[in-house]
């Protein structure tokens, strides 16, 4: 279990990923060798990890939540093979592990049913079903952290932490140049910039006046990744619910004010409307379910697929991943 302080560390690095520990340390009252101690030890201990990634709006690739029903014995072994590869993300086991979730990246003129699961994953491997849906909007999720994990810094800190403004004066959207440089911060967002010239072939300078410019066109952000048992999260669960059209939009937007979800997104298919929620016991995720998401008489059917592991979050897999 995290304490005030490791909260107001991750808050603080939502805030601004690459926010130096001295700011921190400022911020919260404390030394900076202490914040750097902190930020050492929810690494190890709480799977701490910044991570970069790019805009959805400005890759030119769609999103697809893919589910993937196999048999027992297999699953587990298929949902680690698609946790190492660089096009999926938020790889879960779910429904006693019988059933994985994933978000995979394809270009947009393809599906992923076709491009990676018919081509890439052997027959041999125990499918049974398979389904995906394009994502279409997100309401909660991305830039828009998890509710749980913002409420430790008051407005005074959250302004004080707040990136200084920047004025762009590069290429106004992602570049084939820009990729190394994605790619490098999706394994590691607080990367130095000598470690960033290495992976991009720039210099320096320019590693650190394009990632500015990328940040200051809102091209590139940082996600914080931690294990959610820290913060008393024991129970989480995927929800697919079925809303009319006409509805979609005020019950997303509804839905994403509730601080026990951490996505909410609209989606193609029967079920049109997903959600990760994350509560603190079995009981609290039937009193969310039966009172207050029960309470939007707009949701016409819902599914829920209680979640074993999160063998991969939005970065690259970790050279030693642990369940989130």
């Amino acid at each position: 279990m995290l304490d005030d302080l490791d909260r107001g560390l991750v808050h603080a690095l939502h805030i601004d990923g690459r926010a130096p520990f001295s700011r921190i340390a400022e911020v919260l009252g404390v030394s900076t060798q202490t914040v750097a101690r902190r930020y050492r030890r929810l690494r190890a201990e709480a799977g701490l990890r910044v991570v970069g990634l790019p805009a959805q709006d400005h890759t030119g690739q769609a999103q697809w939540a893919v589910r993937l029903t196999a048999a027992p014995a297999a699953a587990q072994t298929l949902a680690h093979a698609l946790a190492r590869r660089p096009d999926t993300s938020w790889v879960k086991l779910a429904s006693g592990g019988t059933e994985i979730f994933a978000i995979v990246q394809a270009p947009h003129d393809s599906r992923p049913s076709r491009s990676l699961l018919l081509h890439d994953i052997p027959r041999t491997s125990g499918i049974t079903a398979v389904s995906a849906q394009l994502l279409l909007h997100t309401y909660l999720g991305g830039p828009t952290a998890w509710h749980g994990r913002l409420q430790a810094l008051d407005e005074r800190q959250r302004e004080q932490l707040a990136p200084q403004a920047h004025t762009a004066a590069g290429p106004t959207s992602l570049t084939a140049a820009d990729h190394g440089l994605i790619d490098a911060l999706r394994h590691d967002g607080r990367a130095g910039y000598a470690e960033l010239a290495a992976a991009t072939g720039w210099s320096q300078a320019t590693v650190a006046r394009r990632l500015a410019d990328l940040r200051a066109r809102e091209l590139v952000f940082f996600d914080v990744e931690v294990h959610v048992a820290a913060y008393g999260v024991t129970t989480q669960a995927l929800l697919w619910m079925t809303v009319a059209p006409a509805h979609l939009d005020e019950v997303a937007t509804a839905l994403a004010t509730h601080h026990e979800l951490a996505v909410v997104a609209a989606t193609t298919g029967q079920t049109n409307l997903l959600a990760n929620a994350l509560c603190s016991t079995p009981a609290g995720l039937h009193r969310y379910l039966t009172r207050r998401l029960g309470a939007l008489d707009r949701i016409s059917a819902l599914e829920t697929a209680p979640v074993l592991h999160t063998l991969k979050a939005a970065g690259h897999s970790p050279r030693h991943p642990t369940p989130y």
